[in-house]
């Protein structure tokens, strides 16, 4: 009936739909009550709900994930055995003990000394799960979503509105922040408790170019090799490379401009993505959940190549030597092999990357 881009289109939208709605009812071709149910999977892992982003901890094998339709995360050995689970499943916004606290739709996590730091995207603020003391407490955000690019206010962290943090990676005592909603990269420094603005002016635009003058396009995933920062650009479809230290520039390693997409393997500006949502990087390879296209795929960054790793470009949950996803959003990096979680179906993969066959983590005592 009719398109917009963008933000800001509220009330011309709900113009559109409210005259929509009275031009079908009264000829009948509206269709009045509840719609169909959301798709839960098959239900042979039936734990989780759209889980976004989880994490591996290499120091003591854990994996966290984020139980982003349940509100919660759940922190798993590396055989799926449930450890602890954070959150009451409730949505909302309160710190305290791991059986208390509340989210809302969480993504990204990272572990860090001891913690397990949170992006609590739609409640747009940065929480600390403490792993010894199963505490829950806010670092950075009001609980307001902020409008426009990132001002540091005086206040400090816990006074700045933030903007829909979607993914998070520590790196060098700073966590980097995925600002998904106003298309810039952010750091919260864990030492000094302070904000600053690492890439991105706010403009979406697919522009490269030393970090505070260059633009994004909803970063929706990062990954560090410990030097660099990865950067999944979702709404270029794209992959870039940032230089993360003061004066350092961002480059676009796959991507051509904003809503360019498809599946194409290959090098340089004649690959293709569409609308990729994770990241991970390891023995110099970085894998790409890409996302919209049902598949995983490796980029070797030295060579600007993307091949494709696993999944037929159809949404399925086969396992195997030929598998299938639906809309993976998250990986991480574990020794000899690739998590990912597998957002439509409900469950977390695992790839063993010499084998490059695909199971799935079955999770016990969730």
């Amino acid at each position: 009936m009719g398109s917009v881009a963008g933000e800001g289109h509220c009330p011309v939208l709900d113009q559109t739909i409210a005259a929509l709605i009275e031009e079908h009812r009264a000829v009948g071709t509206l269709r009045e009550g509840p719609g169909p149910a959301a798709p839960q999977g098959d239900g042979v892992q039936g734990t989780l709900a759209f889980p976004g982003k989880l994490a591996a901890d290499s120091a003591t094998g854990r994996i966290a994930i984020a139980d982003s339709g349940h509100h919660r995360v759940v922190l798993t050995d590396g055989d799926g055995v449930v450890q602890a689970v954070i959150g009451t499943g409730q949505p909302g916004s309160e710190d305290g003990s791991f059986a208390a606290a509340t989210f809302r739709h969480p993504q990204g996590l990272a572990f860090g000394e001891g913690c397990l730091y949170v992006a609590d995207t739609e409640n747009h603020l940065i929480r600390r799960a403490d792993l010894g003391a199963s505490r829950v407490e806010t670092v950075a955000g009001t609980g307001r979503q902020m409008h426009g690019p990132l001002r540091p206010d005086a206040g400090g962290p816990r006074a700045t509105d933030l903007n829909s943090p979607w993914d998070l990676v520590v790196w060098q005592g700073r966590l980097c922040i995925a600002m998904a909603g106003c298309h810039q990269i952010w750091a919260l420094d864990l030492k000094r408790e302070a904000l600053s603005r690492v890439c991105g002016t706010g403009r979406e635009a697919l522009v490269d170019g030393p970090c505070l003058d260059a633009s994004m396009n909803q970063p929706s995933g990062l990954a560090t090799d410990g030097t660099l920062l990865y950067v999944a650009d979702s709404e270029a479809s794209a992959i870039r490379t940032i230089d993360p230290r003061p004066g350092g520039w961002i480059r676009t390693l796959v991507g051509v401009g904003l809503f360019e997409f498809g599946d194409r393997d290959g090098s340089g500006d004649l690959v293709r993505l569409q609308h990729p949502l994770g990241i991970a990087a390891q023995t110099g390879r970085l894998y790409i959940a890409d996302t919209y296209n049902h598949k995983l795929k490796t980029l070797f960054p030295t060579l600007g190549r993307v091949e494709t790793l696993a999944g037929t470009g159809r949404p399925g949950v086969e396992d195997g030597e030929r598998p299938q996803f639906f809309e993976p959003g998250g990986l991480a990096a574990a020794p000899g092999r690739l998590l990912v979680a597998d957002t439509n179906n409900h469950r977390i993969r695992i790839v063993d990357l010499a084998t490059q066959r695909v199971t799935t983590l079955p999770l016990r005592g969730l």
